[in-house]
């Protein structure tokens, strides 16, 4: 029904009826949606459509009617709810589409609210209106973390901090404790997610990273997949997290989208069917800010993205079924875990697992990040194989707080009945080797030999040689023959500390997803050095040089005639190459770096194994870590080995390095010298 049709079939109504006719039922079909869950493609977009349309009619009728209504005792907070209703909805859909459109709908909303102050009339009169606002600062909070608005979300926690501390004076018979948890949480998260860890954004930029249309050919590519879809899950006991958006999930969901790009924005181009007007009748100033924010049309879209905060492990699996179900026939599903695997890293205090988490995400999810959040506290009558009688989780992965048998653990056996369609795992843990598989003569067979339920002792013989063989694999899992192979990215069983931060993993996330993610800012950190130790011109330097040796090693690997097709039918999709490829620098860096030489714990592992040319150990990687390392005068920190090799490496103008030796210690009294000239890299191997 049109604007004009529903005033003239109600001329004869008070337009205080008809408005509150039309908030009536907007709030029965937000009550409807609010709580559907955002993992499934198209079910419930027929929903979403109802809901926009009549918001639109709301909307648009309370601008036209704004001097009657506010006659008849329309109050601005109550016109600040609709808009913030909006912006929920819009939040909502993007949490769903992973469409950055919408996100940037929510932003001009929820900015609209904020600087028009609907909330602000009655403030520190009536405490439902206060616990208004604190919850709208909150959600905005949310919106701008996501959109990466730092500025503002500096701002948001200085008034949400101001309001608490007006309210408590203001209202001191009640109760205001959760909310100081609400601002201590979001200052732990900006305290560990810094401004040196965000120099360089984490989506996808056709800017800094290799366009997609200058791609190298892939030789073995039999066909060719692209990333459809993405399941991220994390957990771990008084980790970082903001809301149900833990730091680990946080980074690696902005580096499965696009970076927004403001040259192709189009302040004409008319919104998604069913939502457009709500977008043009805002009236906000945001628009004019934010258009930054569209992607290049001509990009595909992001992928959609299923956040799963402590969820139970069934519930893991029926969401894992559903996206499964729905995978077009030429995607993949990432399938992220960063979860611990050993009870004694497991404990989770009462405190954390009850008021914080609970509180902050009954304020922030009203319409944000609800996706899966199921109880996994309740009590579990069963035990289960999971907690062993030494109290150690020998094969899975807690996704929940311990104590409730199986019902919080994942195991590799769980994915077995999914791999009959195309997976790429990252698998974030100290017990990720429990996900490997029998590799033999280096490669992992088609039939998918086995996911394994027990660890198994996988290393190269440091001798230029490799051993082609993986030892361990005791348990055979039958029926996967007729399965897809899985690519497989596997963390360190330890990780390292960073010197440059607190040694504690979960103040600042883990350093595997960090790799992935941020690798230049890992790789500084790992030196020692702070965002504020280094000068502009020399991060961009190294940015520079980062950036084309990780495009060599991507033409390396698309060349390679020994690749596995698993890597190869990846290789085309923007976010997969590049996550592999940190994977390769990651592993290279962890492996020659002096505090985690020749320590197979400290050391990531990938599934199926990679051309002997892009190991730790090959001149390749070697060349790539040194002349970083060599670019911040940190050369002594790694061990460069070498048999009587010699490689010459060009590099970019721009990033040429002066003269400098090296000798380095390494076991067995070798010696290890390195020469790099104005020109060129070259390095010298001598036994």
């Amino acid at each position: 029904m049109s604007q004009n049709q529903l005033q003239s079939g109600n001329s004869s109504i008070p337009v205080n009826e008809v408005y509150w006719t039309l908030v009536a039922k907007a709030d029965k079909k937000f009550s409807k949606i609010r709580d559907l869950p955002y993992y499934q493609r198209t079910r419930y977009d027929t929903y979403f459509y109802k809901v926009f349309k009549v918001y639109t009619q709301l909307w648009k009728f309370q601008q036209e009617n704004r001097q009657k209504l506010v006659e008849a005792g329309l109050k601005r907070w109550e016109i600040g709810e609709i808009a913030s209703r909006i912006g929920q909805l819009y939040f909502g859909q993007y949490m769903r589409t992973s469409e950055a459109s919408y996100l940037s709908e929510s932003y001009i909303f929820y900015e609209a609210i904020l600087t028009r102050e609907y909330f602000k009339d009655g403030l520190h009169q009536d405490v439902n209106l206060a616990n208004k606002q604190l919850r709208f600062l909150a959600r905005f909070l949310s919106v701008c973390l996501v959109l990466n608005r730092r500025e503002m979300v500096y701002q948001l926690v200085n008034q949400l901090k101001m309001l608490l501390d007006e309210c408590k004076r203001t209202f001191q018979e009640t109760d205001f404790k959760e909310w100081k948890l609400v601002i201590q949480e979001i200052v732990k998260f900006l305290k560990a997610d810094t401004a040196f860890m965000n120099i360089r954004p984490l989506r996808y930029s056709v800017i800094l990273d290799l366009h997609p249309d200058s791609f190298p050919h892939v030789m073995d590519a039999k066909r060719k997949l692209r990333l459809r879809d993405a399941l991220l899950c994390s957990y771990h006991p008084n980790e970082v997290k903001f809301s149900e958006l833990t730091l680990d999930t946080f980074r690696m969901l902005q580096s499965l989208e696009w970076e927004p790009c403001g040259s192709f924005y189009q302040a004409s181009m008319a919104p998604p069917s069913g939502t457009g007007s709500v977008a043009s009748q805002n009236g906000a100033s945001g628009p004019s800010r934010v258009n930054q924010d569209i992607t290049d049309p001509t990009l595909p879209p992001n992928p959609r993205k299923a956040i799963l905060f402590r969820p139970s492990a069934t519930h893991f699996i029926a969401v894992l079924g559903t996206v499964c179900e729905e995978l077009p026939s030429d995607g993949i599903l990432l399938i992220y875990v960063s979860a611990s695997g050993n009870s004694t890293h497991a404990t989770s205090s009462p405190s954390r697992a009850g008021s914080s988490i609970g509180y902050t995400e009954n304020i922030v999810r009203g319409f944000q990040f609800h996706s899966i959040n199921s109880d996994s506290s309740a009590v579990n009558p069963f035990s289960s194989g999971c907690d062993t009688a030494d109290g150690d989780s020998a094969d899975c992965l807690r996704i929940g707080p311990r104590g409730h048998g199986g019902i919080n653990c994942i195991y590799p056996s769980d994915l077995l009945p999914f791999t009959r369609r195309p997976l790429f795992l990252v698998i974030d843990s100290e017990n990720s080797k429990a996900f490997k598989l029998t590799c033999v003569n280096g490669r992992v067979g088609e039939d998918l030999i086995s996911l394994i339920s027990i660890g198994t002792a996988c290393f190269g013989i440091l001798d230029g040689k490799s051993s082609g063989i993986w030892h361990g694999a005791n348990q055979a899992m039958s029926g996967a023959e007729k399965g897809e192979p899985v690519a497989i990215l596997l963390s360190p069983a330890t990780s390292l500390p960073l010197p440059a931060v607190e040694p504690s993993r979960q103040s600042n996330g883990s350093i595997f997803t960090s790799f992935l993610t941020s690798p230049l800012q890992s790789f500084i950190l790992l030196l020692g050095f702070t965002g504020s130790d280094i000068e502009k011109d020399l991060y961009s330097k190294a940015e520079k040089l980062l950036q084309f040796s990780i495009n060599k090693l991507g033409s390396s690997l698309a060349a390679a005639d020994n690749l596995d097709p698993v890597w190869a039918q990846t290789l085309t999709d923007p976010f997969l190459r590049r996550l592999l490829l940190r994977f390769v620098f990651c592993r290279a860096v962890l492996s020659l770096y002096s505090s985690s030489f020749n320590k197979t714990e400290y050391q990531p592992e990938c599934m199926p194994c990679l051309p002997e040319v892009f190991s730790p150990m090959s001149s390749t990687c070697q060349a790539v870590v040194l002349q970083l390392a060599n670019l911040f005068g940190a050369t002594n920190r790694y061990f460069i080995l070498g048999f009587g090799l010699k490689v010459t490496i060009d590099m970019d103008s721009e990033v040429r390095t002066g003269n400098v030796s090296l000798a380095s210690n390494f076991e067995h009294g070798k010696l290890v010298y390195c020469m790099v000239h104005a020109t060129q890299s070259t390095l010298l191997f001598q036994t």
